[in-house]
């Protein structure tokens, strides 16, 4: 056992030297002097990333996002979140005491992206079923698909929600042993897969979709499908941040994205930092800049696509990929497998949440409507999948006939 400990000894300080934050974290968290048997049960899992040099890649393209704060993080059995809805003004990380306040985190965007909410929802079900592992088996069971079920309902349009609580469920539910407490470890230690798996898929998303990206282009994004909205180095920001890694001279315009300002607050500003060339625009700028031809390439996320290949994204994806369509510029949509929902046939299944009216009406703090204006204010559109040109996801990029390819991918 000695050697084997020694062993993973040096394989933390390998992880620590490429400033793996996320991974150097795990080890931290399963170092204790109770958890050894799972550190060396899960050595030969972090042993096999750093042989395929998986490690290598994350940390060429950490090393261009080395000044963007952890989305999350989770420390000796404590969730501490990135207030995201303080950026870029200000970063502040909340310790998250309870799963209601996880699930007003989620609400409230403190923590947002599709990938992100999923890796949130996991470890915040252990946040609410922590206490309660003194329970019998039967009644901690009940505890926690209550809590599951409750976190579910923070936001309905993003799959990875569900489908993060649904794993974590899944555990439960097939638990063969009678001890609450050891199904709240396995429980953790399926959140922490969660959240590694997470870091994984966007540096295999970006990967896939990085040689779409040649120099001299404009790429153009829309809202936050960045780091900040994942774990890892984002979905439709990895190829980019791999292009620039590789030396690639490329141009990103980063739509404002309204209501909320997601591309102005957080994607240009995480650019930014990162030493990306990011020129930001309002959104009613897009139509003229395309026909200036600077753009050449579109890359956005999604939060939900669809089994015929419909994509949910924040509200003005659509009318993006209408003029993307009218110029003929290509439209690629970036998603993990958890970002697709076979289960529903057409995007116009798909439950659209509606905000505040206030996030429309004030602009910030200053109310720049009316009194008593009525207001819409749908977060999500879904664009159709005939705009879409392929979606870039960890097996490759699928092109249409989409219903058919992604049958074949993912079932």
């Amino acid at each position: 056992m000695r050697n084997t400990v020694i062993e993973a000894l040096i394989v933390a300080i390998i992880i620590l030297k490429k400033r793996n934050n996320i991974l150097f974290l795990l080890y931290l968290h399963l170092s204790g002097v109770n958890r050894i048997l799972i550190l060396i049960n899960r050595l030969e899992l972090i042993k096999d990333i750093v042989e395929k040099n998986q490690l290598s890649e994350q940390d060429s393209a950490v090393s261009g996002t080395s000044g963007i704060p952890q989305t999350l993080r989770w420390s000796a059995g404590e969730l501490y979140l990135l207030d995201q809805t303080k950026l870029p003004l200000e970063v502040v990380e909340e310790k998250q005491e309870s799963v209601e306040q996880v699930w007003h985190s989620i609400k409230q965007l403190k923590v947002r992206g599709a990938p992100a909410i999923g890796v949130a929802a996991a470890y915040g079900l252990l946040i609410g079923v922590r206490e309660q592992t003194g329970m019998n088996l039967s009644e901690y069971l009940q505890e926690v698909e209550n809590k599951a079920a409750y976190l579910d309902s923070a936001r309905p349009t993003a799959v990875n929600l569900k489908w993060a609580l649904n794993r974590m469920l899944a555990i439960a539910k097939t638990f063969s042993g009678n001890d609450s407490r050891e199904l709240y470890k396995q429980l953790e230690e399926e959140a922490i897969r969660i959240h590694e798996e997470d870091v994984q898929l966007c540096l295999k998303m970006g990967g896939n979709g990085v040689s779409l990206i040649n120099e001299g282009m404009g790429v153009l994004t829309h809202c936050n499908a960045g780091a900040l909205a994942t774990t890892g180095i984002g979905t439709a920001t990895s190829p980019m941040y791999l292009a620039h890694q590789n030396g690639v001279q490329f141009r990103v315009y980063a739509d404002e994205t309204r209501p909320l300002l997601q591309g102005a607050r957080l994607t240009s500003w995480e650019l930014k930092k990162s030493g990306l060339d990011v020129t930001l625009l309002t959104d009613n700028m897009a139509a003229h800049i395309m026909s200036q031809g600077l753009i050449d390439l579109v890359i956005t996320g999604t939060d939900r696509v669809v089994a015929n290949g419909d994509v949910a994204n924040k509200i003005g994806t659509h009318g993006v990929a209408i003029l993307a369509k009218h110029f003929g510029i290509p439209f690629y949509v970036a998603c993990p497998y958890s970002t697709i929902d076979l289960n529903t046939a057409e995007g116009k299944d798909i439950v659209i949440e509606e905000r505040e009216a206030e996030e429309v009406s004030h602009f910030g703090l200053r109310r720049t409507a009316p009194e008593e204006m009525k207001v819409r204010n749908p977060a999500f559109d879904v664009t159709p999948h005939e705009l879409v040109t392929g979606l870039i996801t960890e097996k490759g990029i699928i092109r249409a006939p989409f219903a058919e390819n992604l049958r074949k991918e993912y079932l």
